[in-house]
């Protein structure tokens, strides 16, 4: 590992030279990959320079315990000396870490897709209140929401709510929400008081860009119809809503929430893009991994990854067997427990995985 840190600093050093260069701004799509590179290496470089700091200490205290004859100056020395050796073991630990494989979706906003399961108008009621869970989550951490296409019950319900989380970094917090979400709660329709249990299924994709998959224009089925549901005016006077057909896969998507056929073909664009490059991500992963799964981090779309149970105010993930007894917070948002321990989780298990 020391071999490799050298590397990484003196990679490190060199980007930082060149970019006081007077010419390092004359391309600037090339200095802008250079300024990314540095910036991903740097707290590399500052942790692997504060264990070099620490290692000093540790060699420091050893050679003036050797040469101390006072018993209260020696045990000094020792106290110091096991400082410095847990510091060593701590930043070894956290550049055993930061030395992954990245991610290299991480910094992507990532596109959402909530569905009601089971439990008729429960589940819908449920889907909403997921939708609103994340829209409090991405608004406290300054991501904005946009909205694809989002069909409402009578009751407040959402059948299905597709929608974008604009925000760096998104995809490196909500990569692990992906899945089937059951919530246990006395329904408002529910006049006996009996607790139903009812899911909600969650699929969560980094956002792609046309030009980041291939998309031939000949395999694409463009359908367009009026809006429906909640939608302001336009809703069933023009024929605004698309509905995109890729042919060799059968993906369809759909967006309605745009007053103009060209706005919504657009954002579908972006929700197939997004959807052929997980397709493809998840074939390259079956065949590297022979279809093995990890704990944590599968996406698999029918796992039941977590359990809201209001009448005990819980909330489980079923992944890493964490509970949490504070349900309220977390469905007003406050999801950073249970996504640091899901990547936490998740940094373990390729830890364990990297040393097999």
């Amino acid at each position: 590992m020391l071999d490799k840190l050298r590397a990484v600093a003196n990679r490190y050093e060199e980007l930082c030279a060149k970019a006081e260069q007077p010419d390092f701004y004359a391309d600037p799509k090339k200095a802008a990959k250079l300024l990314k590179e540095r910036n991903e290496l740097e707290p590399i470089v500052t942790t692997y320079h504060a264990l070099l700091n620490a290692q000093k200490e540790e060699q420091e205290a050893l050679e003036l315990q050797a040469g101390e004859t006072d018993p209260d100056l020696r045990a000094l020395c020792q106290e110091q000396y096991h400082e410095a050796r847990a510091a060593q073991e701590k930043l070894e630990q956290e550049l055993k870490i930061l030395l992954l494989p990245k991610d290299p979706n991480d910094e992507k906003s990532v596109i959402v897709e909530i569905r009601g399961g089971v439990g008729g108008e429960e589940s819908a009621l449920f889907a909403h209140s997921l939708f609103r869970m994340y829209s409090m989550y991405a608004a406290a951490r300054g991501w904005k929401i946009e909205l694809l296409n989002y069909n409402e019950t009578e009751l407040g319900g959402v059948k299905e709510a597709d929608f974008v989380i604009d925000g760096r970094g998104a995809w490196s917090r909500m990569k692990f929400e992906s899945g089937v979400h059951r919530v246990q709660r006395v329904p408002e329709t529910e006049s006996g008081g009996r607790v139903h249990t009812s899911t909600a299924t969650v699929a969560v994709l980094p956002e792609m860009e046309e030009v980041d998959v291939e998309i031939r224009p000949e395999d694409v089925e463009m359908q367009v119809y009026r809006a429906s549901g909640a939608g302001g005016q336009h809703v069933n006077k023009t024929s605004s809503a698309v509905r995109l057909i890729h042919k060799p896969t059968g993906i369809v998507v759909a967006c309605q929430e745009e007053r103009s056929q060209v706005q919504n073909r657009e954002k579908c664009m972006r929700m197939l893009a997004s959807k052929l490059y997980d397709i493809e991500q998840s074939r390259i992963s079956d065949e590297i991994t022979g279809m093995r799964r990890s704990q944590v981090g599968t996406g698999m779309r029918n796992e039941r990854i977590r359990t809201y149970n209001f009448p005990q105010g819980r909330v489980t993930d079923h992944r890493i067997g964490l509970t949490l007894y504070k349900i309220d917070a977390i469905m007003d948002g406050a999801l950073d427990e249970l996504m640091d321990g899901l990547i936490t989780a998740d940094q373990a298990e390729k830890l364990k995985n990297a040393n097999a």
